[in-house]
């Protein structure tokens, strides 16, 4: 049997792109409330889709240049606790890329109500040498 159904994959919406994702038990702590570390997880998840919406795969860089990008610096804003069963919105807007890193500005919604915002620093990186690299022309333009 084969079922015709694809992956939650996001969409933009003129320079932002925007996930949704459903808050699920393992996400909670016994409160029913999100854990502080899922909102990284959340946050992941909406950069790997941005990256996939480009038409770019992070497997295709592993498998071509031996690079891939890798979280150089995070800052999160707390702002209300998502809960079990939330529909939430993470939404990511490229900022400045320069050379070897690029700034993604992230929120996660529920609704209206912003409740995280998160500012994250990530580097391009021949996974080889564990060394940063320009990141190449070809990604700089599709963004």
């Amino acid at each position: 049997m084969s079922y015709d159904i694809s992956a939650v994959q996001g969409k933009f919406f003129d320079k932002v792109f925007a996930l949704p994702i459903r808050v699920y038990y393992e996400d909670t702590d016994a409160g029913g409330i999100v854990y502080y570390a899922n909102y990284l997880k959340f946050a992941e998840r909406a950069r790997t889709e941005y990256i996939r919406a480009l038409g770019c795969t992070q497997s295709e860089a592993l498998e071509e240049d031996k690079c891939g990008f890798t979280v150089r610096h995070v800052e999160i804003d707390y702002k209300k606790p998502a809960k079990l069963d939330d529909e939430l919105i993470v939404t990511c807007v490229l900022g400045e890329i320069k050379g070897a890193t690029a700034i993604m500005h992230q929120e996660v919604l529920r609704g209206d109500d912003l409740l995280a915002v998160i500012d994250v620093k990530v580097a391009y990186v021949n996974l080889a040498r564990l060394r940063p690299v320009r990141i190449p022309e070809w990604l700089v333009k599709i963004c």
